[in-house]
């Protein structure tokens, strides 16, 4: 067993037993790890508190890291970044809620990348700061599927439309997975932007509806075991 210290942000927590949460962060020092964090449910002042749990907060943890594959545990916990309207903000709620459900079921690797770290760190600190964030679930999917390996093949943008399956731009319309036509036009508006750059993109309800089932569909196809997120319903009920 080894005594780590790390940056970790929280992925999902579930209640275990009458007073204990196992809790999945992904980890700066070590990829994704689940802690059993014992009597947070009831616990006396002063103590490590249930509040450090919500998702996708940001940590900076001193842990015990076993080599069993059984669960961690957490000596010293404290917050690494205070967001100041994510919790506040219902929109922003939602939002985290989606995406924490998506990370989850995305990142399973056990080992260090620094760049997605970066990554999720950055733009949650930009969601927690910006107040024009209709948009910002569609980048920050279609950008992660860079550090999970599958971002589009930007090399050929001008065919008619885009496999989903094989992750390219192609002009064989009859394929299946393909979209074409308003489809394929509001897909291309994300491609190689930033965050700063998607305010001034501009979809309706309608079609960031349908660009997000799309970017769903693209991870469905290239992530083995990757669920319909069970929070999908709330996001859209939210922005419509």
């Amino acid at each position: 067993m080894a005594i780590v210290t790390t940056k970790a942000i929280v992925l999902s927590s579930l209640k275990y037993s009458d007073s204990s949460l196992i809790v999945k962060c992904y980890t700066q020092e070590e990829g994704v790890k689940s802690y059993l964090i014992r009597g947070v449910l009831k616990a006396k002042k002063g103590g490590i508190k249930i509040a450090y749990f919500q998702p996708l907060t940001q940590l900076k943890i001193v842990a015990n890291h076993n080599t069993k594959n059984t669960l961690n545990s957490i000596k010293e916990v404290q917050v690494s970044y205070h967001y100041t309207s994510i919790y506040n903000d219902i929109i922003k709620q939602s939002v985290v809620f989606f995406l924490s459900e998506i990370l989850s079921n995305s990142i399973q690797e056990e080992e260090k990348n620094s760049s997605l770290f970066t990554y999720l760190e950055t733009a949650f600190i930009w969601l927690d700061i910006h107040d024009n964030v209709a948009n910002f679930h569609l980048l920050f999917l279609l950008n992660l599927t860079g550090f999970l390996g599958f971002y589009p093949d930007l090399s050929e943008k001008n065919k008619l439309g885009f496999n989903l399956l094989e992750g390219n731009f192609s002009d064989s319309v009859h394929e299946k997975n393909f979209i074409s036509g308003n489809n394929f036009y509001q897909f291309k508006k994300l491609l190689g932007i930033n965050f700063d750059s998607i305010e001034k993109v501009s979809f309706s309800k309608a079609e960031r509806q349908q660009i997000l089932q799309i970017i769903i569909r693209y991870f469905e196809l290239h992530l083995d075991g990757f669920r319909n997120p069970k929070s999908l319903q709330v996001l859209e009920a939210v922005f419509s």
